[in-house]
Formats: C-alpha cells, structure tokens, sequence
C-alpha cells in the first residue's frame, strides 16, 4: 500500500470517461450556444482570477456571481440566465452519460481500492451524481462533492479542504487523480494532498507543479496505490 495514503479522490469529467466521448454528442449543442457557453467560460476564468488572489475565498451566493457575470457579457437579465445555465448546462448534459464509456478498467480499480480499505472520494466541477449513476459508478463513494456547492471552483482550496473533511481524512492521507495539472494537480497539491495525473486524456495545460505519479492506464494506478 502507498505509505500514509488511506483515501483515494478522483476528478470526474476527462477523468473517469475521454471527454471527446462526450464533446462529440454535444455538436450541435456546441453550435447552437456557442455565445452562452463562451460568456460562461469567461465568467468561469473572472471567478478562478478572484481565487488565485485569495485561494481560500468562498461566495455563499456562488451561482446567483456566476449568473451576474455570465449574463454581464451577454446583456442579458442574471435570473434569465441562470435559469439557462441550470437548464442547459448544469442539466442538459446529463442524459448522454448513459451512452458514455468509461475508460478501461476504471470499475475494476475502484472495487480493488475499496477492497484494499480505502475510502473513495470524488470532487468534480459540475453537478456529479447523475453522471456517476448513469455512467454505472454511483455506489460505493466514501464522499461525492461538487465544487461549486462549496462556492468555489477548482483549483481553489475550499473544494479540497471540504473533500478532506468529507473523507475524515488529513490532506496529507488523500491521493487525488485528475487529468489537469492546473486544476487538479495543483489544486490538490496546494490542499497538502498527494497526486496523480491521467496523462494523455486531454490537450495539454499549464503545469503549475508537478503530479507525484502519472499514469495512462488505470490499472498502473492500481499497481502505484496497492504496491
């Protein structure tokens, strides 16, 4: 077993499935929003800019801010486009996760991680719990956040450090996976936990520090965590 790692975390979206599964179901939603979604991804890297000055800053009112600053760019009501941002992106992609593969053997790992006595954890932007039941992986977390719920997005440390209250666990007993160096790595790296990159699963992102293990298959993942 990895010395003083008693939980194992995991990113959900690139992470656990390809994300170009799921991009390419979303094409013509891509298309047609192509507005919303860029003013969103803006309002998104206005709300991380805000972090990196204070990374342990958190709005209670995390999603009525991101509505005001989406809808900013778009001079658009921030109610309207809340609404819109719950319905077309916070729930409009839940359903094509029913046709999403994971990557290969991530069920077998997660059972063999549990079984080793591990607890499991997973902290994800965007809403997890629908896509973890109908991509088949709902049962068996020791602890499922979404960030924002925290009033924080990654690679904030207010997500990590509830992650770790969630598990009961000390930063330094958690080993986090992800497939962003910036995010995930970092993020986690910053909270005092151990990491893991999934290399190769998307482009390539800013390192900001580097993961203690990265791996291509899962099942070296299991080999680094169950030595």
């Amino acid at each position: 077993m990895l010395p003083g790692i008693t939980a194992v975390a995991f990113d959900l979206d690139g992470t656990l499935y390809p994300n170009y599964r799921l991009n390419i179901r979303l094409l013509p939603f891509l298309m047609g929003h192509w507005r919303l979604l860029l003013a969103f991804a803006r309002a998104r890297d206005h709300i991380r800019s805000e972090q990196e000055t204070s990374p342990s800053s958190f709005r209670d009112d995390f999603y009525d801010y991101q509505a005001q600053l989406t809808a900013e760019r778009l001079n658009m009501p921030p109610k309207q486009i809340g609404e819109m941002l719950e319905r077309l992106i916070y729930r409009g992609f839940e359903e094509h996760f029913l046709k999403i593969k994971l990557f290969p053997h991530v069920k077998e790992v997660l059972a063999e991680l549990r079984s080793a006595g591990l607890k499991l954890g997973l902290l994800s932007d965007f809403p997890p719990i629908i896509k973890l039941n109908n991509l088949g992986i709902a049962e068996g977390w020791d602890a499922v956040l979404c960030s924002e719920e925290t009033g924080a997005v990654k690679p904030a440390l207010r997500p990590f450090v509830r992650l770790a209250e969630e598990l009961g666990c000390a930063p330094a007993q958690i080993l986090y996976v992800g497939n962003s160096r910036r995010y995930d790595v970092f993020g986690a790296w910053r909270a005092g936990m151990k990491t893991a990159l999934l290399a190769g699963a998307g482009r390539p992102d800013k390192a900001k520090t580097a993961a203690d293990f990265t791996f291509r298959n899962y099942r070296q993942l299991r080999d680094f965590v169950l030595q």
